[in-house]
């Protein structure tokens, strides 16, 4: 996002970031139309009246056609988007949504792969509890 972007401008390019992330978990057709619609939104703030700003709707449907798994370039059109999240959990998450639908397609992104998986050790370390008989 851009730092000098004003509060309502912020809220709608998160608002549209997150349309994004619904899209990549769901891959349902309504959440897509969904990030267009916030998409053509965020193109308004650019205040061309003949319409002609669309930089966002054409960037969404990049988004939307790389992460189905369509269009040309999809690894270097998703992170692009990722490159312009500034919020670490939404990246994460963004990423995850990504790496679950193309597990077989591709490693999972850094990020997710490192995570500690909790073991059997989950409770080592902690007193035990003694029954105390009344």
């Amino acid at each position: 996002m851009r730092e000098n972007a004003t509060e309502p401008e912020s809220k709608l390019l998160r608002a549209w970031q997150l349309a994004v992330l619904r899209f990549a978990v769901t891959l349902d057709d309504d959440d897509r139309m969904h990030a267009l619609g916030v998409a053509g939104e965020v193109d308004r703030l650019g205040g061309a009246a003949d319409n002609a700003f669309h930089f966002f709707r054409r960037t969404t449907a990049e988004l939307c056609a790389a992460i189905s798994g369509q269009g040309a370039d999809q690894d270097a059109v998703v992170r692009r988007f990722l490159a312009q999240i500034d919020n670490v959990r939404l990246k994460r998450a963004v990423e995850a949504a990504i790496a679950k639908d193309h597990t077989k397609d591709r490693t999972p992104p850094k990020l997710v792969a490192s995570r500690v998986k909790p073991g059997a050790d989950l409770w080592r370390g902690l007193p035990s509890r003694r029954a105390t008989g009344a």
